[in-house]
């Protein structure tokens, strides 16, 4: 049982759902199984990992599954991240209940918190049914040996506790590792039986790795399993173990009141917005590009990368829908954490008298030292290899980065806190930075491993980083020695990329000045970040030539968009890739802008956002990619691809309903 059984085939991406409690979180399938979680914290190593070694099973796992159904259903409590699995046969409906414990009236979790509570309910709703549960937790990235051994006690309230310890081999504790408890509780009466007790299992170096169990529940049974750290597990008394769903319901349900959009996608929006709440980590503010890391953007490819770190870019474009849809509290977390960096950055520049670029990527608690690895004992998420942890990018130079970042801090003194005359210091000294750089090549949002280029992109996004920089200083009357300078750089940076970066026989923008004939996504930004007008001749050029089919030079195939086309450009990586979610939505968001001045923009639009609604898995999680299969690709779920859905969402229903021009 260690591995799927041969009937069973390996979970797609877009077969899971996410849990979490903005520290850590787990990927829950849709057959009961947790395939994939790291802990204690993001971007710590996995301690289930089967996503990423689905031809031998070794990643570890916890699989719950019933012996007989005819039909399994998940989904989401309505307004919560709390997953729900049903199990339905003619003899017996069970339900599976996943989430990470939040409360914020919970006494033991206030004074004993030191890491995050999973819990498993498990509930017989109608007749009977046999559950069988493994459980086999694979530390260290699967690299650990070692094995669980288990203990139990009956309490005075009746519930039976079973406590699983996993001990490394040559140690005698594991304090890093998490326990996992079992307790048996019913509604009404006691277990007929006495379930089974998790039995050990002896892996190939004969080290107890494994422990199985099989239940019998009937009608109103529930079994309860915890994974949490040493302080929390002997303190959970049966009443608190229930209290624990409720709280985290109430937490949930209270959050996304907030949520400000109302419209026709607004169970979609909610989601996404929950979602991206889960990719935020409380400690620090941070914001995770992807909870996961080595999810392949082709089968097979070698494009597999470490998401699992707060990026400057995706971030920044996170903020923007925090604060239009009424979270401000999660965009003022992390303008202080990337504030602390710019101030860190900063200072560095100073004591040293030396230049070098703001980092473009940060760990959660703020360090750069992400170096890049691979785990070749692992298989791959279907032989998709190498698997890559930490993530070499972040040595990347990646000019756009400053715009994104000073388009956040402009929104966020627009519809959040006025920033401080400190904050406005550090700006100064970014955007005389920027002036300073801005006419050199970098590697650009799609941070390319092969030589440095002048990307359009990367020239619009330092536009955007002067031009807000200018508007804070008229909308804030702040002191800006250097103002004509900023007001010459930006002006420069304008006429240039209208000089050498629209081809003029192509009639559109082009990705780089060394590719002029290569057509990029990522420009249909220009109208979204006020770089130009969505009507401008030269704007419409670019997105009819996106329009068209690859097959016809464009990018866009059965409403989807690729980044750009592999074969006219030396990226340094290799390989296909599937179409890209977020170019998709910034296509939409183009054409909805377009389509205020020509009706037939607007009709393709709002096609193309109900083919990516329906694209959604089954509890609404988008990943990076759509294969040309269907199939997710990429790391899942995917904050860029969540933003831009918000984004794209809010600015079609303001147009289709008309109200107003898109934001």
């Amino acid at each position: 049982m260690g591995e799927l059984r041969d009937t069973e085939a390996p979970l797609q991406i877009e077969d899971y759902g996410l849990i979490g409690d903005m520290r850590t979180c787990a990927l829950v399938g849709r057959n009961g199984s947790i395939d994939f979680m790291c802990w204690p914290q993001f971007d710590s190593p996995s301690i289930f990992g089967r996503l990423l070694d689905t031809s031998k099973g070794g990643g570890g796992h916890w699989s719950i599954k019933p012996r007989n159904s005819t039909v399994c259903k998940q989904n989401y409590r309505a307004a919560s991240n709390i997953l729900q699995t049903k199990w339905i046969d003619e003899d017996g409906v069970v339900n599976l209940t996943d989430f990470f414990a939040l409360s914020k009236y919970n006494k033991l979790l206030r004074e004993k918190w030191s890491g995050s509570t999973l819990v498993r309910k498990l509930e017989c709703a109608r007749g009977n049914m046999s559950i069988d549960i493994e459980l086999r937790p694979r530390p260290g990235y699967a690299r650990e040996a070692g094995f669980l051994h288990e203990s139990e006690t009956k309490e005075e309230d009746g519930t039976y506790h079973q406590r699983l310890t996993w001990t490394a081999e040559g140690s005698e504790s594991s304090s890093d590792v998490p326990e996992f408890f079992v307790a048996y509780c019913t509604h009404d009466r006691p277990l007929k039986v006495k379930p089974k007790l998790f039995q050990p299992s002896k892996n190939h170096k004969g080290v107890d790795d494994v422990l199985r169990a099989r239940f019998d529940l009937s009608e109103g049974q529930q079994i309860f399993m915890i994974m949490c750290n040493r302080h929390v597990g002997p303190h959970l008394s049966k009443d608190l173990i229930i209290n624990l769903e409720s709280e985290t319901y109430k937490f949930w349900t209270s959050w996304i009141r907030s949520c400000q959009y109302r419209g026709r996608f607004q169970q979609e929006v909610e989601r996404s917005m929950l979602i991206l709440k889960l990719l935020t980590y409380d400690p620090t503010g941070a914001i995770v590009a992807a909870p996961t890391f080595s999810l392949p953007e082709a089968i097979g490819g070698p494009r597999n990368w470490d998401y699992r770190y707060s990026w400057v870019r995706d971030s920044s474009f996170t903020i923007y829908v925090f604060l239009k849809m009424g979270f401000p509290d999660e965009a003022e977390a992390y303008i202080n954490f990337i504030f602390a960096r710019i101030a860190e950055w900063r200072r560095q520049q100073e004591s040293a008298n030396t230049k070098h670029h703001l980092p473009l990527m940060f760990s959660i608690d703020g360090s750069t030292c992400l170096p890049e690895l691979t785990l070749d004992h692992l298989s791959g998420y279907k032989d998709s290899t190498p698997v890559r942890i930490g993530n070499a990018a972040t040595d990347h130079v990646q000019l756009d980065i400053y715009g994104e970042l000073m388009d956040s801090i402009y929104l966020y003194n627009k519809h959040g806190k006025p920033i401080s005359y400190a904050q406005w210091l550090d700006i100064r000294y970014l955007t005389d930075f920027v002036c300073q750089v801005w006419d050199t090549p970098d590697m650009s949002i799609w941070e390319v491993r092969g030589q440095r280029q002048h990307f359009v992109y990367s020239k619009m996004l330092l536009w955007v980083a002067v031009d807000r920089a200018l508007r804070l200083v008229e909308k804030r009357n702040f002191p800006c020695p250097n103002r004509n300078k900023w007001v010459e750089t930006r002006d420069t940076i304008y006429e240039q990329v209208m000089e050498k970066g629209f081809n003029y026989d192509m009639n559109c923008f082009i990705q780089s000045y060394e590719y002029n004939t290569t057509l990029d996504s990522a420009v249909l930004i220009a109208p979204l970040v006020f770089f130009m007008s969505p009507n401008d001749p030269q704007f419409v050029g670019t997105l009819d030539a996106i329009l068209r089919t690859p097959e016809k030079g464009g990018l866009t195939s059965a409403g989807f968009v690729f980044r750009y086309d592999h074969k006219k450009t030396d990226d340094g990586v290799g390989g296909r890739e599937g179409t890209f979610v977020m170019c998709t939505l910034w296509l939409i968001e183009a054409l909805v802008r377009a389509g205020k001045y020509s009706k037939k923009y607007l009709e393709i639009a709002n096609g193309m956002f109900e083919t990516v609604t329906n694209f959604r898995n089954h509890v609404g999680m988008l990943s990076e990619e759509i294969a040309i299969s269907g199939e997710q690709l990429g790391n899942t779920p995917q904050a860029f691809s969540h933003l831009a859905f918000v984004s794209a969402a809010i600015n079609l229903e303001r147009v289709m309903t008309g109200g107003g021009p898109a934001l």
